[in-house]
């Protein structure tokens, strides 16, 4: 045990100056938060990467999907995903977690052996959709969650496992179909990627279960029967210390709350197109490799595979690097040049094979550092539970929405591989997106320097004062950029200092 709590201080997972009564709650944390929210995204991602899977394993052939027709199924889901997003996790905050999130992943997971079953192109597009629909309370309501239990220098390392499960997902789906489609093709007359959506419903559905037992909702409105009454209390304590605020509620002030700042509109732009960038490494990168005649099927699904592992590396990197140099938007911005050299490289194009694979995979590479503007909006928006809960869901669905338009329009099936027009759009963002990355930097410095500073404005309201609450001036964003040389004096001293945070 003791060589198990050296590696986590060398990691830096424990910080040394935590107390052990923390660091038996924050593995207590970690244990619940992380397996459900884990284990519900992964599921997710199986069912969504299923469909491209199961597109060059013969649903194509079977269902006619010729033209755009894929585009169009893809579009589908994300219509549904998109639509009840931003309701789904304002109610979030209201429900009990613990069964609310739970009970959409079994309709997912229903809609999605639903699909297992269709006969046509039409009837593709209704269960996308309703496999969208179920679907969308899990990558958001999760993401609030995950970064409402957590202190900023354990959101990077915490946001970075969560992330890395959607490549986990895909490269675990690319597995399963190859191993469907050589095993299980033509087993009570069904074909190999229609047996990829009933397996991918056999996982999804038992582990829904688990959310039940234990997903803690989050800090003071859990009921979870594994955290005591003082560790609830901690629980809160902690994260109030480091500017996290306690629930607010839902009233007629939340529109005004969530839009009443430049933070929603600088992250929604910012965000989005930095998100839509790396988008060759998915889609793109597949048909490729299809397009080789050299590559059999089962070979596509495992090249496939390697950007996935590339992004699994990167992100694990960027989170650790982000929480170790307490700051999110330097790894971003690295992340930003590689994803600008890399699309440059596919623009042209008429490159050897190994370049275009370093293309391909450098965009997974890049891909790591997509994973930290959730916890870098959440720090922005610590001061507002409910606001930063539906900030997360608003800024998702505008990429979600942009995901159903420009795939259509940059990356039509019938271009591929060449995709001229994509290269170019994804080439055009990331030059933009470079130029906008530092835009919540200079935005959070102006801001300080009208006094405004909503980490010490929680302090005050929970009857907190920080003597000595100094500007490091490192350029994280919101209230990450200092550093305490005094300390929390008030009625509530004896429990914060109990965690020695």
């Amino acid at each position: 045990m003791r060589i198990v709590n050296r590696f986590a201080e060398i990691i830096d997972w424990y910080p040394k100056d935590m107390s052990k009564e923390e660091r038996r709650l924050v593995f207590k944390i970690d244990w619940l938060v992380l397996s459900f929210t884990c284990i519900s995204y992964f599921t997710k991602n199986l069912d969504v990467s299923a469909l491209t899977n199961a597109y060059i394993s013969g649903m194509r052939e079977d269902l006619n999907l010729v033209g755009n027709r894929l585009n169009y199924a893809t579009s589908m889901y994300y219509v549904g995903y998109a639509i009840f997003q931003i309701p789904s996790n304002i109610v979030l905050t209201r429900l009990p977690a613990e069964y609310y999130l739970p009970a959409f992943e079994v309709l997912w997971g229903l809609f999605t052996l639903g699909t297992a079953f269709i006969t046509s192109y039409n009837q593709l597009l209704v269960m996308r959709f309703f496999v969208g629909f179920t679907a969308t309370a899990c990558w958001v309501g999760n993401m609030h969650i995950v970064n409402s239990w957590y202190t900023r220098q354990e959101l990077g390392k915490r946001n970075a496992i969560y992330g890395c499960v959607s490549p986990v997902g895909a490269m675990f789906a690319g597995y399963l179909q190859s191993a469907a489609y050589t095993n299980l093709r033509g087993v009570r007359g069904l074909a190999g990627w229609r047996w990829l959506f009933i397996i991918c419903t056999i996982i999804t559905i038992p582990c829904a279960l688990i959310g039940v037992f234990f997903c803690p909702n989050v800090p003071d409105r859990t009921r979870s029967r594994w955290f005591t009454e003082r560790e609830k209390q901690l629980c809160v304590d902690r994260l109030l210390k480091d500017g996290f605020a306690k629930t607010r509620g839902v009233d007629r002030t939340l529109f005004k709350r969530i839009f009443g700042n430049w933070r929603i509109y600088v992250f929604f732009v910012v965000a989005n197109i930095y998100w839509l960038t790396p988008y060759p490494s998915g889609l793109p990168y597949t048909l490729w490799l299809k397009s080789n005649p050299q590559y059999s099927v089962p070979m596509v699904n495992n090249l496939a595979t390697i950007a996935h592992g590339a992004t699994i590396a990167s992100t694990m990197v960027c989170g650790f690097y982000s929480d170790w140099r307490k700051n999110r938007w330097e790894p971003i911005c690295y992340g930003g040049v590689l994803i600008l050299v890399c699309n440059i490289l596919l623009l042209v194009w008429k490159i050897p094979d190994g370049a275009k694979f370093f293309a391909f995979i450098g965009l997974g590479v890049a891909n790591g550092a997509t994973n930290l503007l959730m916890p870098w909006l959440a720090e922005f928006m610590s001061h507002d539970l409910e606001a930063r809960s539906a900030s997360i869901a608003i800024v998702n669905v505008g990429w979600v929405v942009i995901n159903c338009i420009v795939p259509i329009i940059a990356w039509p099936t019938l271009s591929a591989p060449r995709y001229r027009g994509g290269y170019i759009w994804s080439t055009t963002m990331a030059a933009i997106q470079i130029f906008l990355l530092p835009l919540p930097v200079i935005m959070e410095r102006q801001e300080k320097k009208k006094g405004i500073d909503f980490r010490r404005k929680v302090l005050e309201e929970n009857g907190m004062v920080v003597a000595g609450l100094e500007e490091k001036g490192n350029g994280v964003g919101d209230d990450q950029s200092f550093e305490e040389s005094g300390k929390v004096v008030n009625e509530k001293e004896v429990q914060v200092n109990a965690i020695a945070v």
